[in-house]
């Protein structure tokens, strides 16, 4: 068989080291191992102080909400809406980050206002954003504001609009701006360039709740009621992918310990049924099993059913609407299922789309709920910018993604004068065209890729944190290591490189379709005893570590839980045998 671009091996890139100096004393002043101290200054951490606030987050550390623009005059124009008992809807976007962000609000604004509503636009008639349904929806039945919670800092026309029928806006979002700003009473986003709040990575449901807490501080209410909502702050902050540092730090470490300690009965709801009762919560479950559901309502049918369940206090009410969460779930699991099946058969018979340095499928069969789900799995299979089509009212829809380092929106803007319309950032895009525009669409975009793209960003990287050998991974290594967590952008979990490590002669193909790998690793010259590893999708590689050779591996550090007995486990991304600096 041939090699194809798709076929290349992955790239171990050994990070930074950072200066000697500093992780010595780093390492002397908190009494850790080098590796642990090295580990904390390439996070940008090289003092006491700065490793104390890294570990034990402070909710005393958050900024003053004031602090971001515009902040007074949404909280005077709340604080109005409540005197006059005006009708508010509370208006924000179907995927987590929206929901929750809704939900935030509506739960810190109920009891304050009794005409209070929720709206959330419909995926496939109205899409993202603020829509013109809602404003003459907001219009017809009177209501006079709309807080709107992750969306609408570039909706400039549509707010116009609203402000000439009556309709008042208080934007809470954090996206980019484009070069207007919307003419809102109050825009609260710390991305704004003249926006002097010194924390720019908040999620959407993250200015939502800024703009909660300066209402509290500016009339007295105590903080603790804005804290009980922080289980669900925490779910869009993993959801939305924003990096977890700074506040984003903070507030997710007080949000987990909320959601694994006493989480609102909607959030146990789906934490049950995700299986996940009993365990530790962590941000990789919400990821990977609580976001999905919540995110399922808005593909297969309706996202207003996900704030449904947050609100709620009625125990019987959230057990009725997670089993139909948990159904979307699965009805979108299967389409995830079939569509990637369908779009990797497709790659996979054609020898020229195996070797483009782009993808674009287009099936008019398709779901559009889920064609972003899948151009991120192609991605992830065959590592090159990708674009997923479907039709959608008569025009071809779909999502992009990319690969590290490559800018997809701006080679797509490049196609634009064949584009009904299009949006998103580098590394996701969303896209419409006219079904006939698609071939010419398809060339031009492989075109520029191709032009473009860089024959390193066209290979997986692994990003290593550091080399160490298996012997030193201890109990106290791992417990310290652990207070890392909460991990995510910018605070990945930790990637450690082992060489020359040899099989003990049990490793052996495991899982259902014998696709996976148990390993029993041991050191040469060291007693260090066996070191057990588990290596996912990772049978074909038996052969090498069973030859009696040494070989290298790369991997995180897990505990394995195992009929009630807890041990350490090397989680393995990868396993080679050559030289790799």
């Amino acid at each position: 068989m041939t090699e194809t671009k798709r076929d290349m091996e992955k790239i171990w890139n050994l990070k930074k080291q950072g200066d000697q100096n500093e992780v010595k004393h780093l390492s002397a002043a908190l009494n850790v191992n080098m590796v642990l101290a090295r580990l904390l200054v390439q996070r940008g951490i090289k003092t006491f102080n700065e490793a104390k606030a890294f570990f034990r987050p402070r909710l005393s550390d958050l900024h003053n909400p004031f602090l971001m623009k515009d902040m007074d005059k949404a909280v005077k124009r709340l604080k109005l809406a409540i005197d006059n008992q005006e009708k508010v809807i509370i208006y924000g976007d179907y995927d987590v980050d929206g929901t929750t962000s809704v939900a935030l609000m509506y739960t810190f604004l109920e009891s304050r206002i009794d005409q209070i509503e929720y709206y959330i636009p419909d995926r496939y008639s109205e899409g993202y954003g603020i829509s013109p349904q809602s404003i003459n929806f907001a219009e017809e039945n009177g209501y006079s504001l709309i807080i709107a919670l992750d969306c609408g800092i570039k909706a400039v026309e549509k707010i116009a609009n609203a402000k000439e029928r009556g309709v008042d806006f208080i934007i809470c979002d954090h996206h980019n701006p484009g070069e207007e700003i919307p003419p809102a009473v109050a825009v609260l986003d710390p991305k704004q360039i003249d926006c002097p709040y010194p924390y720019k990575e908040l999620s959407g449901c993250g200015v939502g709740f800024k703009f909660a807490q300066a209402f509290c501080q500016e009339y007295d209410i105590e903080l603790e009621e804005i804290y009980d909502l922080l289980d669900l702050l925490v779910v869009s902050i993993a959801a939305d992918i924003v990096p977890l540092t700074g506040e984003n730090r903070v507030l997710s470490y007080y949000g987990l310990k909320k959601l694994n300690s006493s989480p609102r009965i909607g959030l146990q709801t789906i934490i049950n049924l995700a299986g996940l009762n009993g365990s530790e919560i962590t941000i990789s479950d919400i990821v990977f099993k609580i976001g999905p559901r919540l995110n399922a309502s808005g593909r297969i049918e309706h996202g207003k059913k996900s704030v449904k369940i947050l609100v709620t206090d009625d125990e019987e009410q959230s057990a009725i609407i997670g089993e139909e969460i948990d159904s979307f779930n699965e009805i979108r699991k299967t389409l995830d299922r079939d569509i990637t099946q369908d779009a990797l058969d497709m790659i996979e018979r054609s020898e020229e789309l195996k070797n483009m340095s782009s993808t674009v499928l287009y099936n008019r069969d398709w779901h559009k709920g889920v064609v972003g789900i899948v151009a991120s799995r192609v991605t992830e299979k065959y590592y090159c910018p990708t674009i997923i089509l479907t039709e959608s009212n008569g025009l071809a829809t779909g999502s992009a993604r990319t690969v590290r380092d490559f800018d997809l929106y701006e080679a797509i803007g490049q196609c634009s004068d064949l584009l009904e319309s299009y949006g998103g950032h580098m590394y996701a895009a969303g896209l419409t065209m006219k079904i006939e525009n698609i071939p010419e669409f398809k060339r031009r975009f492989e075109e520029i890729v191709t032009k473009q793209i860089t024959d390193l960003q066209q290979i997986q990287t692994i990003e290593v944190d550091a080399k160490i050998t298996l012997s030193e991974i201890s109990p106290r290594f791992y417990r310290i290591l652990k207070q890392f967590a909460p991990f995510g952008p910018l605070n990945m979990t930790p990637v450690f490189i082992t060489e020359d490590v040899f099989d003990a002669g049990t490793s052996r193909v495991v899982g259902k379709n014998q696709d996976h790998l148990k390993l029993d690793l041991v050191e040469p010259d060291v007693n260090s005893g066996i070191f057990a590893g588990i290596a996912f999708n990772h049978a074909d590689k038996l052969e090498l570590i069973s030859s009696g050779l040494s070989f290298d591996v790369c991997y995180s550090i897990a505990e394995n839980d195992y009929r009630g007995k807890r041990s350490l486990q090397l989680f393995i991304r990868d396993i080679i045998k050559r030289d790799i600096f």
